[in-house]
């Protein structure tokens, strides 16, 4: 038995073991981002915020292509001073300033990585294919990064003329790979694949297409073994790690973890689990 929202360009089903599944619905388009389908991600992000009952939240696409980054076709109304019918409803293409708008949308999009990092599930996302421009970016704000061997990414943005700085790419990819290596990427918008993604660390490790999502799930249940509240302020930590400007802070931010997560009740069971060599048994929450 599972749980689903409808939504027009991506999916969303949670199973009652607490893995949610984010499917990318675009098929046909390569899963390019549309504005509608940027609502549809705020939407389901903003659920996820008070959703105890997804403890893990698998990233997935449907078809071929991860995602081909931003649908270039919605992308052109922005800079139209005659905005089609059909896209009137979004409201950043009625300011009558071009630059406006586009600074509106731009502020919409890239909203959905501070959410993705704000979530307190862990994200795993399985690529196959391509993740260029935004779908780069989405990537990179995921916790793991599973790829198939034909996947591929790249700073898409830097190569139409915008920069290779975008969605968070100038803040994660440096903490992820390196500086040196960082820049290459984000300078040249060249192709990152899935083997030298793995070699420098980018993507955790490469799994056939057809086991992607299994091994996802895998991962994703060895989460579940972990108290709910012991995995969701781990998360809290790293995210607040990757900005803390002292060891001292981070000493303090542990602390404060381990006593709350030790005060609750899921710590005797994991402990007696342990000790009996079984799998805990927690509640969803």
């Amino acid at each position: 038995m599972c749980e689903s929202m409808e939504f027009e360009t991506i999916k969303f089903e949670l199973e009652e073991n607490g893995i949610g599944f984010l499917t990318f619905n675009r098929p046909e388009k390569a899963n390019a981002i549309s504005f509608q389908m940027v609502e549809d991600l705020h939407s389901l992000l903003d659920t996820l915020m008070t959703n105890l009952d997804c403890r893990v939240l698998i990233m997935k696409a449907e078809g071929k292509v991860f995602n081909a980054g931003q649908d270039l076709s919605d992308a052109t109304a922005l800079k139209s001073k005659k905005k089609p019918d059909h896209l009137k409803k979004y409201y950043f293409l009625d300011v009558p300033e071009i630059v406006k708008s586009f600074m509106y949308y731009q502020w919409r999009i890239a909203d959905l990585i501070i959410k993705m990092r704000k979530i307190s599930q862990p994200i795993i996302a399985v690529i196959q294919g391509a993740a260029m421009g935004a779908g780069f970016s989405i990537v990179m704000a995921a916790d793991i990064r599973l790829a198939g061997k034909n996947a591929k990414f790249n700073a898409g943005y830097i190569n139409i003329g915008l920069t290779g700085a975008d969605m968070g790419s100038s803040y994660f990819l440096p903490r992820l790979i390196g500086l040196s290596r960082a820049s290459e990427i984000l300078y040249t918008g060249r192709f990152l694949g899935a083997e030298e993604a793995t070699k420098i660390g980018f993507v955790l490790k490469i799994v056939e297409e057809e086991k992607l999502v299994d091994s996802a799930i895998e991962m994703a249940r060895e989460m579940l073994t972990k108290s709910p509240l012991g995995l969701r302020m781990t998360k809290q930590a790293i995210n607040l790690s990757l900005d803390s400007p002292s060891l001292e802070t981070i000493i303090q931010l542990e602390n404060r973890g381990q006593v709350l997560a030790g005060s609750s009740a899921d710590v005797w069971e994991a402990f007696t689990a342990y000790m009996d060599k079984r799998d805990p048994k927690f509640p969803l929450r």
